[in-house]
């Protein structure tokens, strides 16, 4: 995935908590949805922008220190998060239909990890990505877009090959 570029391949950044569910665990099941995402301009970028092929950066948050560590693929696209209708799950959300589903989520898997995981010192020190979203004070999405100079510049930083 790293190796091949597509002009209509888009990139993303995805935050998690490592104790919550970390790229350890990602490569432990080798695929997993990426749901529970409870916001709606995220819900937004899921359901209609984040498609299968995409790039993501796996991001490990509320850690210390936060950092990227890894790279992932995004394997289906959007797709109602069954979360929302299991009763049993933190995610439930009895307001939402099911002919007419409020959140969304995808499926990922990993590629690769990053051989220096970047924390946010070290991206904030790199000049190439002064204006990226993770960066920016009071950007607390966790699904956020990154710009393809920006996937270049982390992929480089993280010493995976391009």
């Amino acid at each position: 995935m790293a190796k091949r570029a597509s002009a209509s391949r888009s990139h993303w950044l995805f935050k998690s908590e490592p104790e919550t569910y970390g790229w350890q665990h990602l490569v432990r099941d080798r695929r997993t949805f990426w749901g529970g995402v409870r916001n709606f301009q995220a819900r937004n970028l899921l359901r209609d922008s984040i498609k299968k092929g995409d790039g993501v950066l796996f991001y490990h948050s509320s850690a210390e220190p936060t950092a990227i560590v890894g790279v992932a693929e995004v394997v289906a696209d959007g797709y109602p998060d069954p979360t929302q209708f299991d009763r049993a799950s933190p995610y439930f959300d009895k307001d939402s239909p099911r002919d007419a589903p409020r959140w969304y989520c995808v499926d990922i898997v990993p590629v690769t990890a990053l051989a220096v995981p970047l924390d946010r010192d070290r991206l904030r020190g790199e000049p190439a990505l002064a204006d990226m979203m993770l960066l920016k004070r009071g950007a607390r999405l966790s699904v956020q877009p990154v710009t393809a100079a920006e996937w270049r510049t982390i992929l480089r930083l993280g010493r995976v090959d391009a």
